[in-house]
């Protein structure tokens, strides 16, 4: 035990970090200790031993079973401070926006499938709109390989409103849900730490990780509004994505448009209510952002193109050290390589 304390004690790098936010649907500073131990020590177990834990989001009933490795909903920045009487590794939530919940797993979205309601009401006008998955829309042409006709893309969700008069065009709108991936530390060391029946306290992260806005925004979702609106705005149709806040704040600022006529996506953003002493926070919308694709690309890709000049000084900055190609044929020079990105 006493060795167990030692390596708990306060970290080199002591910056906020982020960790656990919800567990299961619950707030993890809503939990007991007890709660906490016991969903820690089944994180240690073999996956076939663990006891199944109900998932609150996947349907209004309560009876879906969670999926998700490590049942970890969102994740949220906390600050160190030393906890009183073990001197151990103790955290706070970080005050205001910044230490508010980013959801981690898309069926965080789906509270009480209240997104739906919300964005049948604004776009259909019908708040009970019928709920269609996996619909294909590209198939594969025939190759040497195969014969064709197989989906290679499809829409996530269709949204079908109800209220459409018999023998009029049918009413229809698209729905991409994005949560953030995260990069770094994975959870064990939060897992184990939790599953320590002496702990009772919320621990500061035992790993350094961050939301990874990048690889879920341009590298994930851009590609996705660029293969799907085109064929979207070819139908007349609209393309909703549903982010939390924080997902949405990290994109670069993009122009809007007042009126739906004139967008191709509607930005649904929501928002996720802490109210004290409640396990399960309660989400609501934030703002509804109109947009176009072009200005919605760039928004995502976070930064605007270097004047010409600027661009042709950085290569200048470069070209001593840049081998012809004859000497690098020659000599071996290296050549250089695509640097990877830097997340």
């Amino acid at each position: 035990m006493a060795e167990r304390k030692k390596a708990a004690r306060k970290p080199k790098d002591a910056t906020p970090r982020f960790g656990i936010g919800e567990w299961f649907g619950n707030r993890l500073n809503e939990l007991t200790p007890t709660e906490r131990q016991y969903f820690g020590a089944e994180q240690l177990k073999k996956k076939r031993e663990r006891d199944p834990q109900p998932c609150p989001f996947k349907s209004s009933q309560g009876n879906a079973i969670c999926t998700k490795p490590g049942g970890v909903c969102s994740l949220r920045l906390y600050t160190y401070h030393q906890h009183e009487g073990t001197g151990r590794a103790a955290a706070d939530i970080v005050a205001g926006t910044q230490g508010g919940l980013r959801a981690t797993c898309p069926y965080r979205f789906r509270e009480n499938l209240d997104i739906f309601r919300w964005v049948g009401g604004q776009l259909l006008g019908d708040d009970n709109p019928r709920l269609v998955g996996e619909v294909g829309f590209l198939e594969a042409g025939a190759t040497t390989d195969n014969e064709g006709g197989d989906d290679v893309g499809r829409f996530d969700m269709i949204l079908v409103s109800n209220k459409t008069a018999p023998g009029a065009p049918m009413e229809w709108c698209a729905v991409e849900i994005q949560a953030v991936y995260f990069s770094g530390d994975a959870m064990l060391g939060e897992f184990t730490a939790y599953a320590d029946t002496s702990v009772d306290w919320i621990i500061f992260p035992a790993g350094r990780r961050r939301p990874d806005y990048r690889s879920s925004g341009p590298k994930r979702l851009m590609p996705q509004l660029q293969i799907k609106i085109p064929t979207l705005r070819r139908w007349g149709k609209k393309m909703v994505v549903v982010v939390d806040r924080a997902f949405f704040d990290s994109i670069g600022e993009m122009d809007r448009v007042t009126d739906i006529s004139n967008a191709d996506i509607a930005w649904f953003i929501v928002r996720f209510d802490e109210v004290p002493g409640e396990k399960h926070s309660r989400m609501v919308l934030d703002e509804v952002r109109l947009t176009t694709l072009e200005r919605s690309v760039e928004g995502l890709t976070g930064g605007k193109p270097v004047p010409k000049q600027e661009f042709e000084r950085r290569i200048a900055g470069k070209l001593k050290d840049a081998p012809t190609r004859t000497e690098a044929d020659a000599t071996g020079a290296e050549i250089p390589e695509e640097v990877p990105d830097q997340d």
